[in-house]
């Protein structure tokens, strides 16, 4: 559509076409009450593409795709991609552990692009409020009686580090670390993607391998993903419910103690990574090849002769004890933070927050001294109100339907509560008891 075309009105506008708003798409599609349209600024779909080394897997059920867990009978999901085309028998005789991270993103990119309601190569530009919600975007001026936001996650490094092509942060091991024959690399993180990176790194032909790969993680060890019955009730939308009624003050501190719940290592890949350290050290004879370094905190990183990095490291139980590493080349795996929305600087002081959050309500709508009616809906960007499970796959749809939910004025029905009774409700004899005892 060109620039000088009519301004077109829609129920919904999305920013951003990643797996949160991707699965609020998919919902919509045969709700043809509900007029939407889904926008993107990547020229096609992509989901942490530049991190898809070979052999990732998935950390949660296949279930938790973009529309099973509200609606299974919807026609996006992961077991209608494996329909349609054709392999519904071969993955299940395949017997996969979990799901292969690069078929997951396949389904994705599928999904995106069987609905011609989610457009790629189109950049949103600001959005503004006037009755409906104006939306400026590179090619076009389009309104809306609601937004949902979903622009994803940017890379995080620490301030010393100096990206370029000898440091890179893991989002990018697939394009600049391809060519690391012979020299020595030192991956700083002890999550999952470090881990992934590490393992990728040491598996590499002999020709291709690194002279010496070096792991430096601030956690006491290379901790497992917590990923037991009980701990994933915090994943589900029972608890989602209760953790958004808490104190701001109890929520920080639940995050930092659960951490491992949402950002430990597959124990598929931890086992996968000592047996190959124990064939490289004990079978091949590669003795220098491998240096592990958990309990480390990272001090300085500078530049040193010959185009090497010298790394400071300290011990986290003897501080004082620092230990100089040298690198060719660093992968800072460190994680991700949610990408800026300066679209929305507009408005933006019309929008209540919370910290480094917008403050929403039990929908997912931002507070804002807007009509009830006209909201911005945020999604994958609540994680200090909503908890661990807002930034991964375990609630989009759940949440996603919430968001249908306000759109079409209704309520859908919801799944049994968690077997645990994580609310304060009082009965009367106990209300008796806290007033009178």
């Amino acid at each position: 559509m060109s620039g000088d075309s009519p301004c077109a009105h829609y129920d919904c506008i999305g920013i951003g076409a990643g797996p949160a708003n991707l699965s609020l798409a998919s919902l919509l599609h045969d709700h043809r009450d509900i007029t939407n349209l889904f926008l993107d600024q990547k020229t096609g779909f992509d989901w942490h593409d530049g991190q898809l080394v070979p052999g990732a897997t998935l950390q949660v059920s296949m279930l938790k795709d973009l529309v099973s867990l509200t609606d299974p009978t919807n026609g996006f999901s992961f077991l209608s991609y494996l329909h349609a085309q054709g392999k519904i028998y071969h993955f299940i005789n395949a017997q996969f552990d979990a799901v292969p991270r690069q078929e997951f993103r396949n389904y994705l990119k599928w999904a995106a692009d069987r609905n011609a309601n989610v457009v790629f190569g189109e950049q949103v530009l600001s959005v503004d409020f006037d009755r409906a919600f104006t939306v400026r975007t590179d090619k076009r001026t389009l309104t809306a009686n609601n937004v949902s936001v979903g622009v994803g996650s940017r890379a995080w490094v620490p301030e010393m580090a100096r990206l370029g092509e000898r440091q890179f942060h893991a989002g990018d091991i697939m394009t600049r670390g391809t060519r690391l024959g012979g020299r020595r690399v030192c991956v700083i993180g002890g999550g999952q993607s470090g881990a992934e990176v590490f393992l990728d790194l040491i598996n590499r032909p002999e020709r291709d391998r690194p002279r010496r790969v070096s792991w430096v993680s601030r956690r006491p060890n290379y901790f497992p993903i917590d990923d037991s019955p009980f701990t994933n009730d915090f994943f589900g939308p029972s608890y989602s419910e209760y953790f958004f009624t808490l104190d701001r003050g109890v929520r920080q501190e639940f995050n930092a103690r659960q951490l491992l719940a949402s950002d430990g290592i597959s124990e598929s890949t931890l086992r996968e990574i000592y047996q190959r350290v124990y064939l490289l050290r004990f079978v091949e004879g590669a003795h220098d090849l491998v240096a592990l370094y958990p309990n480390r905190e990272v001090r300085t990183v500078r530049s040193g002769g010959d185009g090497e990095w010298e790394i400071e490291v300290a011990n986290n139980n003897h501080p004082g004890v620092v230990r100089r590493l040298d690198a060719d080349v660093i992968v800072w795996a460190t994680g991700f933070r949610p990408a800026r929305m300066d679209f929305l600087d507009p408005i933006a002081h019309r929008l209540e927050r919370e910290g480094e959050e917008f403050r929403i309500d039990r929908n997912f709508a931002v507070r804002w001294d807007g009509p009830a009616d006209r909201r911005i809906f945020v999604q994958n960007a609540a994680v200090r109100q909503r908890g661990l499970a807002d930034r991964n796959l375990s609630l989009i749809a759940w949440r996603s339907q919430r968001v249908v939910d306000q759109l079409r004025g209704e309520r859908s029905d919801e799944q049994r509560e968690s077997f645990i009774d994580w609310s304060t409700k009082l009965g009367p004899e106990d209300a008796a008891q806290v007033v009178f005892g």
